[in-house]
């Protein structure tokens, strides 16, 4: 088998650690990764996991794990060229994209969805001008600037409240809400200080008046593109807390919200799975951002569908038949570190499980910090009212301490 493998190709799959073994390497290896090697290693797959520290939860159950700095693009070129790969798989945003162009461009490997979705969802400031201005999607009012006098003069354009991100970070980090001019200058410094990779350049967005979030998981398969049912969420200072599926809304909306999903990965091109996150008011909708890849709030997938979102996306990594169909009503509840400090023990676990329906996930990590993921309480229910009220007592059952 070639390194890189035409995505319209049939794969014939393999005994890992052979020569006909199928390899994949996930850039980054957190918790979504972790269950995206767990699906791929049940398929006979084998797994290299990449993070830039050690022991991250994906690196604990893959085949093969390296510690890179992965915006190096020598090292990350080094690294590919040593474990020769059939496919590399992102999960993080913080990566030396261009590289992974010239990667794909080499034949070296086949990069999922495609090398230049990577590179083009990595930056705030590329998918805003591909789905705004180039497709034509309704979103917020927006501006990016270099500088702060820049932002000042957008933020005073585009009126409060607004926010301000940085162009490249994920998971809320550097995120702020400003209400008056005043907020600008300590908006910009966090913004700055919490960029994935050092780029002095930040987006400054119109808040819209909306009734509430969704993720539209889309899937790129060989077969099409298919749609899960739309997830509700719930997220604090930019950081997901709480999901839940199916999200009702209006049949226009769920309408708009899949042609809208479907016409930005179809620009994204290959395949995979990618979180949609979309606004939606009554019947309308506002494309928000995008990610080529599993998406937090996709965790209660584990418990609401047949295949979990990390299931999907093994299977159309591997050219595989996928079904969207959910199994019952779900809902997760993070469960937080609550402390900074090394590793954890949790007490409750227990108490949590004892919950009916529910299930957990306690990721691995090194290390924990206040407001870091340590884990997510999963539940299912008669409908997602059962499903979220007994998610959040198995979350708020758990207690993680220092050792």
């Amino acid at each position: 088998m070639s390194d890189a493998v035409t995505l319209g190709t049939p794969l014939t799959l393999g005994t890992p650690l052979s020569p006909a073994g199928v390899k994949v390497m996930l850039l980054g290896s957190g918790e979504l990764g972790k269950e995206v090697v767990i699906e791929l290693q049940r398929l006979g797959v084998e797994t290299i996991a990449v993070d830039r520290y050690a022991n991250a939860p994906a690196q604990q159950v893959a085949h093969r794990a390296h510690v890179i700095d992965m915006t190096d693009a020598a090292a990350l070129r080094a690294l590919v060229e040593a474990e020769r790969p059939h496919f590399i798989v992102p999960e993080i945003e913080a990566l030396a994209t261009a590289e992974l162009l010239e990667i794909e461009k080499a034949g070296l490997a086949t990069v999922i969805p495609t090398a230049r979705a990577a590179h083009i969802t990595m930056n705030r400031e590329r998918i805003r001008r591909l789905a705004a201005e180039e497709l034509g999607l309704p979103t917020s009012p927006y501006a990016f600037a270099s500088s702060l006098e820049e932002l000042q003069a957008h933020a005073a354009r585009i009126g409060y409240p607004c926010f301000v991100k940085p162009v490249m970070s994920s998971s809320g980090k550097g995120q702020s809400r400003l209400t008056a001019p005043e907020d600008v200058a300590t908006a910009w410094a966090k913004a700055l200080e919490a960029g994935r990779v050092r780029e002095t350049r930040v987006i400054v967005e119109g808040e819209v008046a909306f009734d509430f979030e969704i993720t539209q998981l889309t899937v790129r398969s060989v077969d099409g593109t298919h749609y899960c049912e739309p997830i509700g969420h719930v997220q604090k200072d930019g950081d997901y807390v709480e999901s839940w599926q199916p999200k009702p809304m209006s049949d226009a909306a769920r309408t708009r919200a899949r042609e809208m999903a479907g016409a930005v990965t179809g620009a994204l091109g290959g395949r995979g799975i990618f979180g949609v996150e979309l606004f939606v008011k009554g019947d309308e909708v506002w494309f928000s951002e995008v990610s080529p890849r599993p998406h937090d709030t996709g965790l209660v997938t584990l418990v609401s569908q047949y295949q979990s979102e990390f299931a999907l996306h093994a299977r159309a990594i591997l050219g595989l038949p996928v079904t969207c169909d959910m199994c019952a009503p779900g809902a997760s509840a993070v469960i937080y570190g609550g402390v900074d400090a090394g590793p954890l023990q949790f007490d409750g676990v227990g108490e949590a499980l004892a919950e009916p329906g529910t299930e957990l996930r306690l990721f691995g990590k090194p290390q924990s910090y206040v407001k870091r993921r340590m884990g997510v309480a999963l539940a299912r229910g008669s409908d997602t009212v059962e499903a979220r009220a007994r998610a959040a007592r198995a979350a708020e059952a758990v207690k993680p301490r220092p050792l």
